[in-house]
């Protein structure tokens, strides 16, 4: 009869030891306990500590068979485990397993076929649960033991494609690279424009997590629907590279070309005059596309009024197609406003304007804001003879993306 006594002095000796017994030294311990017991002494310590009988049966052979000992000394220092012991891996057991998980894979693999690192867009769970519907039994774990064998990784997407490549695209790099540096040396301004993304106003999810006390997300609605009160917000930023500091007019109307210009205005009063009060040109670079696009005629009109206003020639350099990531805005001031207001619904326009205009970064960043509440239309034609009374002057090089707007005043 196995004694309740024996099993709870075997089970407390085991607490006691537990975490700092190797495999081959906890197999000896228990055929060690299960030997001074006696007669039952194996079935005590199995029912003690979890181990099987057939483990305890190994480890009092161990001990009881001098030529065991013999060879384990013979085994490397290193190796808990004799050579051959272990469960047998389910690939071995299971010679088709690898070629049926690669079955399930090929419809859904992506990438090069010859790439060493394949990724999949299926589950772990829905393999194994697959696998397991064609008679071969594995569990979800083992399921990504063997996919890390067979190289596959979990990926996300990657935004890479920029379309096709304009074969100036490098030279014009280097030639907008060339006049920034040459304004900068010369003191006069240089700045980077564009629009961001517009942005709910509302109790709208934002994306991003912020600190909150645990259990208390903060509520926001479902679905996305546009508040007909609230509506949107579209923030043109104008960066100056130079001074590292910013300007953004959030426009509660149509981005069009009149609001780019006006925005660049509205930089140039609050901050750009004081920064540059002996400026004679200035330098604007801006993406190919939308409302500050090469190809936007009221883009250009517009220019022509600012630079007669201003009293100095506008020199204008646009990115070729597809490179907009390149631009300066981008990743030195668009992306410090993002993470600004991540996690945080955009609850009015206010809060807009007060966030944008509290981001700061390590390296100096200044960034001031303003609501445009001003109503800019849609769809305004520029007559041939309007277009023509600009006094453009194309660059020689891609005269369709640098240019010169002169000041006629």
């Amino acid at each position: 009869m196995i004694s309740s006594a024996a099993i709870s002095t075997v089970k407390a000796k085991y607490k006691a030891l537990n975490g700092r017994l190797d495999e081959a030294t906890l197999r000896l311990w228990a055929a060690v306990e299960a030997r001074s017991l006696g007669r039952g002494g194996i079935s005590v310590v199995a029912r003690a500590i979890g181990l099987s009988r057939t483990t305890i049966h190994v480890g009092l052979n161990e001990l009881e068979n001098a030529s065991a000992t013999k060879r384990a000394s013979e085994v490397s220092q290193d190796r808990i485990r004799t050579l051959g012991a272990g469960r047998k891996r389910l690939v071995d057991k299971n010679p088709k397993l690898k070629q049926a998980l690669e079955a399930l894979l090929e419809p859904a693999t992506r990438g090069d076929p010859q790439s060493p690192l394949r990724w999949t867009c299926k589950s772990t769970t829905k393999l194994a649960d697959a696998l397991n519907r064609r008679s071969h039994q594995v569990s979800q774990r083992s399921v990504c033991r063997l996919l890390a064998e067979m190289d596959y990784s979990l990926q996300s997407n990657r935004k890479a494609r920029e379309g096709t490549d304009h074969p100036d695209r490098d030279a014009q790099f280097i030639y907008i690279s060339r006049l920034v540096k040459r304004f900068q040396r010369e003191g006069q301004p240089v700045i980077s424009v564009d629009t961001k993304k517009k942005e709910l106003i509302g109790d709208f999810a934002n994306g991003g997590r912020e600190w909150r006390p645990k259990g208390k997300p903060e509520a926001v609605r479902v679905h996305d629907f546009v508040d007909p009160d609230l509506g949107k917000v579209a923030p043109y930023g104008v960066y100056d590279i130079t001074a590292n500091e910013g300007w953004v007019s959030v426009g509660i109307n149509h981005d069009t070309a009149q609001f780019s210009v006006q925005s660049i205005r509205c930089w140039w009063r609050e901050m750009g005059s004081q920064l540059y009060p002996k400026a004679q040109r200035l330098l604007i670079t801006a993406d190919c596309g939308g409302s500050n696009g090469n190809r936007v005629r009221l883009w250009k009109v517009e220019l022509q009024k600012l630079a007669d206003e201003l009293k100095m020639d506008l020199r204008v350099c646009h990115f070729p197609p597809g490179t907009s990531k390149w631009n300066k805005i981008e990743h030195r001031m668009f992306c410090h406003i993002t993470k600004n207001w991540r996690g945080r619904p955009l609850l009015s326009r206010r809060v807009v304007v007060n966030l944008i205009g509290r981001t700061t970064t390590a390296e100096g960043l200044r960034i001031k804001a303003k609501l445009d509440t001003k109503q800019y239309p849609l769809k305004i034609k520029v007559s041939n003879e309007t277009f023509a009374a600009i006094a453009i002057r194309p660059d020689k090089f891609h005269g369709e993306w640098n240019y010169t707007i002169k000041n006629q005043l």
